[in-house]
């Protein structure tokens, strides 16, 4: 590894334990950004669109980290320890919990806030979509937050939690294109 690189997690680790909120905070807003820049450009789109970009990095910035932070902690301080039993009721509890309602917080604010649309046809397409939606989630998101309790240090969740989250909008919005390309 090089000197730069280990200066900067060095200068990285820091930050998050002197202000772990923010770091996760930002961290989680770059790569909601990169991710939505890597979408944008495999989906076709010819020039990025920087307002979309902005608005899906105020979402994790400002409201999916704080959210995941304090739930963590939580679920940590409720059920203690990295044993099947006590990971087992955290899976469950955030599954049932902040599952569901990030997926419709999200939907309704890509609607609303970067789509611009009016709060009827947002609520039409949360209630046609959001069922599948919220199974696929189910299908994925139980293992990678397993794996976040039992292996990853509580202080790096948000930033493993992020990047899946990452990989997983490029790749909802390469089903997205396909899925529009076999419509036309």
């Amino acid at each position: 590894m090089s000197d730069i690189v280990k200066e900067a997690w060095r200068k990285y680790l820091i930050q998050l334990q002197v202000h772990p909120l923010r770091t996760k905070a930002i961290t989680a807003g770059v790569l909601a950004g990169c991710s939505d820049a890597i979408a944008q450009k495999i989906s076709g789109v010819k020039k990025l669109q920087l307002k979309r970009l902005l608005l899906l990095m105020l979402f994790d910035f400002g409201y999916g980290v704080p959210f995941g932070h304090f739930l963590n902690k939580f679920l940590d301080a409720i059920f203690k320890g990295r044993d099947n039993k006590s990971v087992a009721k955290k899976v469950l509890l955030e599954q049932l919990i902040f599952s569901p309602w990030i997926n419709f917080l999200f939907m309704t604010y890509f609607g609303l806030v970067v789509e611009g649309k009016p709060w009827g046809s947002v609520m039409k397409k949360v209630r046609k979509d959001y069922p599948a939606v919220q199974f696929t989630s189910w299908k994925v998101w139980p293992t990678v937050t397993w794996v976040n309790f039992q292996y990853v240090p509580q202080q790096f969740r948000e930033l493993f939690f992020s990047l899946v989250a990452s990989c997983w909008a490029i790749f909802i919005n390469l089903k997205a294109e396909s899925a529009a390309i076999k419509k036309d």
